[in-house]
């Protein structure tokens, strides 16, 4: 398994997180001393894949600059094979799948964005997906919520939780595994992942979901950053998985 390509979208402007986004590229945006986009890479080189595309776009000079540098064995990575594409200053997400056609082999690969971080177990994600044998699986996670909640009896405040995550719902969490026949469900630069392709390979029977009850969270704005830099730093990130 561990010859899979790990193909990671690192070319949004991430406009909601501009005061950051307006000097670097999102996944530059640093957890601690590195950027979210070297946490995720961990995550996935923990569990043995470390042949990696990056498909970049905005400010896409500096994704390649990182990109080489842990590709020769910075940041204490050794052995990790690091490739940036160009996909295009505005092209969809789709697209930008699409152009890293050529670059993530003939068999199954990996995808996510690199704005996200969780705990999930990369291996039986991919096992989940071979037993299913469909072409496309993503990983379902149940949203944080952006409020506190209260539990209320009458009028009195029963408990108060923090902006606890929502059980009851599912959302698309990435961290996908696909076959090469999902680029037939993508037609140009134009093309959106999440609401052209995505709906396409539910229709046509093809999309399966990996229920993951545990950690997840997406770097979307400040507040977001704010909170995984306060998890990294007390020593208590969920996602670290590695040593």
């Amino acid at each position: 398994m561990s010859d899979m390509t790990v193909a990671i979208l690192a070319g949004g402007s991430g406009t909601r997180l501009a005061e950051e986004t307006s000097v670097r590229p999102k996944p530059l945006v640093p957890i601690g001393s590195q950027p979210i986009l070297w946490h995720i890479m961990r995550t996935y080189a923990h569990y043995g894949f470390t042949d990696f595309v990056l498909a970049a776009g905005y400010l896409g000079e500096m994704v390649r600059e990182f990109g080489n540098d842990v590709g020769r064995g910075g940041m204490r990575e050794q052995g990790w094979s690091v490739r940036v594409v160009d996909t295009g200053r505005h092209t969809n997400t789709g697209g930008r799948i699409l152009r890293l056609r050529d670059d993530v082999g003939a068999g199954t690969f990996l995808l996510t964005w690199g704005d996200g971080v969780s705990d999930v177990d990369i291996l039986k994600l991919v096992n989940f997906h071979r037993a299913h044998g469909r072409l496309a699986t993503l990983t379902a996670v149940h949203p944080p919520s952006r409020f506190g909640r209260l539990t209320l009896a009458a009028d009195r405040v029963e408990r108060f939780e923090e902006k606890p995550r929502l059980t009851d719902d599912w959302i698309n969490g990435a961290f996908f595994v696909l076959e090469p026949r999902i680029f037939e469900f993508i037609d140009g630069d134009e093309t959106s992942w999440e609401h052209d392709s995505l709906p396409r390979l539910a229709e046509a029977g093809e999309l399966m979901a990996f229920r993951h009850d545990s950690f997840w969270q997406c770097m979307d704005t400040v507040h977001d950053r704010d909170l995984l830099n306060e998890m990294w730093q007390s020593g208590q990130a969920p996602w670290r998985v590695w040593d």
